[in-house]
């Protein structure tokens, strides 16, 4: 008993990193998908634009994934190490959540392999589709390597899933489990928050109303129940006369899912707060930022960008930067890249280092 004791208390003493990412096919208007960013601490994150042509290296120690950009994209980075969010010229979008069951397996050196941090960018440089971007990882297989980040909370692996998004409507769920890729690939898929794996979210959805059963909806801040309250609100959604009521629906669904500042339980010591919430209109290019920390939303308008090969990396910065009102399509600054973070080192290899 003393030993269950003492893994329940380290369990509930683990911080939980929720998440939550809906898609709105409007029908008659544009195709909507957002998310909420929900940690323990501020993500430390800016707004970045990165142009056509980029050389990129998955930083594998051997056999890494090496591409070219062929699109551009606006991201949303965390800590300036990674790419968390972001939709590219095409309107395809990228979303990573957290998932504390992923697995992405020991390294296979046969195999390409891609450090977690530039996963969602891998997509959004390379892909116009989400069903491009599914036959090209079923015909050339590539591995996604741990990358740990150092937190407030100590250090956090990249333990995360991926949604993809496109302008016709299409939607992807990529996990790894027990080393293996999950690839939920279809329509339906429009929403995914965090725990349990999708399969599981989705039998669970069942048990309730408007869904197949006979419970009502649930009211608790965890994974599963906001995964099916957000399905719920977000077909409960009226059809849209313009895109602005398209946005504002999907902002709305977003909101009622977020995580309050606080600890309301005093058994999960850390709580996951809403940092910012990103909604994008696949069809018309346009992707909205908003920062809990600031009562002004943000956007910008992708077609009046330049993603001219050798047009260079530029930024907007958005850490306390909370006077950022409206339009800010203008404001990105030339910069140097970030420098995404490396895959851990595999435990065998840090003994003959």
């Amino acid at each position: 008993m003393k030993t269950l004791s003492f893994l329940l208390t380290v369990l509930l003493a683990v911080p939980a990193y929720p998440c939550t990412r809906v898609l709105w096919d409007t029908k008659k208007h544009d195709i909507i998908v957002g998310r909420n960013m929900d940690w323990a601490e501020d993500t430390g994150s800016n707004m970045w634009l990165f142009p056509r042509g980029m050389e990129r290296d998955g930083l594998a120690e051997k056999n890494s994934l090496k591409w070219t950009s062929k699109y551009g994209s606006v991201i949303l980075s965390m800590y300036d190490m990674g790419t968390g969010d972001g939709i590219n010229e095409k309107g395809l979008t990228a979303n990573l959540l957290f998932l504390t069951e992923s697995d992405f397996g020991v390294r296979d050196e046969k195999i390409p392999g891609m450090s977690v941090s530039m996963w969602a960018q891998y997509f959004l440089d390379n892909f116009e589709t989400v069903a491009e971007a599914v036959a090209a990882m079923e015909k050339t297989p590539f591995q996604v390597l741990m990358a740990s980040v150092q937190t407030s909370q100590g250090i956090k692996q990249g333990t995360v899933h991926l949604a993809i998004s496109d302008k016709t409507g299409d939607s992807a769920v990529i996990e790894y489990i027990k080393g293996q890729p999950k690839i939920y690939h279809g329509r339906e898929y429009k929403v995914m928050t965090n725990s349990p794996p999708f399969d599981q979210q989705l039998v669970t959805m069942k048990q309730y109303k408007g869904f197949g059963g006979n419970k009502d909806l649930p009211g608790t801040t965890a994974a599963a129940d906001r995964f099916v309250r957000a399905a719920f609100y977000a077909q409960q959604l009226p059809q849209p006369n313009d895109y602005r009521e398209s946005i504002a629906g999907v902002f709305s669904v977003l909101r009622n899912v977020s995580q309050p500042f606080g600890t309301p339980d005093p058994t999960r010591p850390y709580i996951s707060t809403t940092r910012w919430r990103t909604v994008a209109d696949l069809t018309r290019g346009l992707y909205f930022y908003e920062s809990t920390m600031s009562p002004f939303i943000v956007w910008v308008d992708l077609p009046k960008l330049n993603f001219k090969k050798n047009a260079g990396v530029k930024k907007i910065n958005l850490v306390k930067n909370y006077e950022l009102s409206g339009d800010i399509t203008r404001k990105f600054k030339p910069t140097k890249v970030f420098q995404f973070l490396k895959p851990d080192v595999p435990a065998g290899m840090k003994a003959q280092l």
